[in-house]
């Protein structure tokens, strides 16, 4: 691949009605389009809405169906937060929207995700494991957050010597504010103020370049 555009869409779920989210989804996506993105990642929980005393209900294919078409309609592939029930007990996570695939994947949350450019699955990262299962042949680790001020800055920097460490570019989609891109030498590329917005990403043969671009 010559080229990789991604993006981070900059979300705020503030309710729980899944079908607005959706919606609302779909704007960011036909924005990521029009960019020519072959990536877009949202925040945590952007599908359901933020957890209250209780995390909310898991969304179902029914609901999810129209992201699954913009995937494919846009040759797009989608990551956005939802939540997941597993063995009784209800857990934050992703769900994985690829044109290439019929079928929407859904994974724990973890501490984030690795992928290849053209993939079909993610490969979830162990947030208690010291040493992350990396696939050799993976270029970006995203990270989709949902944290305010002081939660971000330690996010930034944990993020930042991930990608020095482990010589991968990261993208963090944040919820509020602070969504940012850092290169495979942990060198940051852009990071977005508050608001609605897309981070855009497009890797070439000369290396990363990102720009920001409001919503609203």
């Amino acid at each position: 691949m010559s080229r990789w555009n991604i993006a981070a869409a900059q979300y705020a779920a503030q309710h729980h009605h899944v079908e607005e989210h959706v919606e609302h989804h779909l704007r960011f996506i036909i924005e990521a389009a029009r960019q020519q993105c072959d990536l877009l990642v949202f925040p945590e929980l952007s599908l359901t809405g933020p957890a209250t005393a209780y995390l909310p209900a898991p969304p179902d294919d029914r609901q999810l169906a129209p992201l699954l078409a913009a995937a494919r309609e846009h040759r797009i592939t989608l990551i956005a937060g939802i939540t997941i029930d597993r063995q009784g007990q209800r857990y934050k996570g992703l769900t994985l929207f690829s044109p290439k695939r019929e079928a929407i994947l859904r994974y724990p949350q973890g501490s984030g995700a690795s992928l290849i450019p053209g993939d079909k699955q993610l490969t979830m990262i162990d947030p208690h494991s010291d040493e992350p299962d990396l696939d050799p042949q993976a270029t970006l680790f995203t990270s989709s957050q949902a944290v305010g001020d002081n939660s971000w800055r330690q996010s930034i920097g944990m993020l930042q010597r991930f990608a020095h460490k482990y010589a991968i570019a990261v993208l963090m989609a944040n919820a509020r504010s602070g969504s940012a891109l850092w290169d495979e030498k942990g060198q940051l590329i852009v990071r977005a103020d508050k608001g609605e917005l897309l981070l855009t990403g497009s890797l070439s043969r000369r290396g990363w370049q990102g720009d920001i671009i409001p919503l609203g």
